[in-house]
C-alpha cells in the first residue's frame, strides 16, 4: 500500500463538494487539500471551517482556499462543480449548461500543469467525464467519473433490506448510466456466494422484488432532490471510498465511469463499469458475462449516453 501523503484539490465548494471534503478529512485521507470555487468566499469560509474541525480529529491535515495553479502539483484533483440539479429533472437535462462550466474547468486544470489522477461528479456525470477527458487530452485511465458507485451501494441496502442482512453481505452492481437508464446486473451479483438465481430458487426474493430494489435505486436521487432539495452525503462519501482507492494505490474493483474502448462492444465514451483502481487511476475495465437482457440494456444505455454525448460536443464549440 502507498503511504497517505497525498494533495488533494477540490473544484467546486457546494454541498456535494464540502460533504466529500468533510469525509475525506474525518477518514485522513490526505495531508493537504485545496478548495476551489467560482465564489472565493465561500471557498475560504469552508476551508477555515474545515481548518476549525481538524484539531479535534487528531490529525494534521492542511487545508486551504487556492486557485487552479494549485493543481500543478497535486496527486487527485475532484471536480463536483456545476449547476444542481431542480426538482424532476433529469441528470441528462444539466447537459448543456454544465458541459460548458466542465470546459472551462478543465482547460484550467490542463493549463496548470496537472499530471495527476482526476475524479468528476458534476452531472450528468459520464457525459462530462467524456467532455473532460476530451478537451483536458488526458490519459484516459487517469480519467474517471464516480459512475454507478452510489447507485450500486443504495441497490446493496435496498436487497439486504429485503433479506434482513447487513449491506456488507451483498455484492450487487449498477451497470451503465449514472441515471434513469441503467440496469442492475444482477447476473453478476451475489449474497453471501450465493448468486442472485439461487436466492430466488429458494423464494427468498421475486424477479419483482428485485425490479423494484433497481428502479429504486437507480431513482433514489429524485426522491431526495424532492425531500431536501439536493443529494450529497451519499456521493461524498462515494467520493471519498474511490480517492482513498486511488491515493492508496488500493488495486480494488469500484463501479466508476470508465471510458470503453472495445468492452463490452462499446467504444468512445465513458460510462458505468467494473474497473480496477490504483494510483494511476483506473488500470483496467473488468468484462463480465452477462446475460442476453443485460446486454441488451446496456447497449440502450450506451446509445443513450453517446446521443447526448453529441449534444455537450455541440455546447461547446
Amino acid at each position: 500500500m502507498k503511504k497517505t501523503s497525498n494533495k488533494i484539490v477540490l473544484v467546486g465548494t457546494g454541498a456535494v463538494g464540502m460533504s466529500f471534503i468533510y469525509s475525506a478529512v474525518n477518514q485522513g485521507i490526505a495531508e493537504e487539500y485545496v478548495l476551489i470555487d467560482v465564489n472565493t468566499k465561500a471557498a475560504e469560509g469552508n476551508a477555515i471551517d474545515i481548518q476549525d474541525a481538524i484539531p479535534m480529529l487528531n490529525q494534521t491535515s492542511k487545508i486551504k482556499a487556492g486557485e487552479y495553479s494549485d493543481c500543478q502539483d497535486a496527486d487527485l484533483v475532484v471536480i463536483t462543480a456545476g449547476r444542481p440539479q431542480r426538482p424532476g429533472e433529469t441528470r441528462l437535462e444539466l447537459i448543456a449548461d454544465n458541459a460548458r462550466i466542465m470546459k472551462g474547468i478543465a482547460q484550467a486544470i490542463k493549463g496548470s500543469g496537472f499530471t495527476g489522477v482526476t475524479l468528476i461528479a458534476s452531472n450528468p456525470c459520464d457525459v462530462l467525464t467524456s467532455v473532460y477527458q476530451e478537451v483536458t487530452g488526458f490519459d484516459k485511465h487517469k480519467v474517471l467519473g464516480s459512475g454507478t458507485n452510489l447507485d450500486s451501494a443504495r441497490l446493496k441496502r435496498l436487497i439486504a433490506s429485503k433479506l434482513g442482512l447487513a449491506p456488507a453481505s451483498v455484492n450487487a452492481f449498477i451497470m451503465g448510466e449514472h441515471g434513469d437508464s441503467s440496469l442492475a446486473a444482477y447476473s453478476a451479483s451475489n449474497v453471501m456466494g450465493k448468486s442472485i438465481s439461487q436466492i430466488k430458487g429458494e423464494n427468498k426474493i421475486s424477479e419483482k422484488e428485485l425490479e423494484d430494489a433497481w428502479y429504486q435505486a437507480a431513482h433514489m436521487a429524485y426522491e431526495i432532490i424532492e425531500r431536501k432539495g439536493a443529494t450529497f452525503y451519499g456521493i461524498g462519501v462515494s467520493l471519498t471510498q474511490l480517492s482513498s482507492a486511488i491515493l492508496r494505490d488500493e488495486k480494488t474493483t469500484y463501479m466508476i465511469s470508465a471510458k470503453l474502448e472495445g468492452e463490452y462492444g462499446q467504444s468512445g465514451f465513458y460510462t458505468g463499469v467494473p474497473a480496477v483502481l490504483s494510483s494511476n487511476g483506473w488500470e483496467r475495465i473488468i468484462e463480465w458475462k452477462l446475460e442476453e437482457s443485460e446486454i441488451a440494456k446496456f447497449n440502450e444505455s450506451c446509445n443513450k449516453l453517446q446521443e447526448v454525448y453529441i449534444i455537450a460536443k455541440e455546447a461547446i464549440k
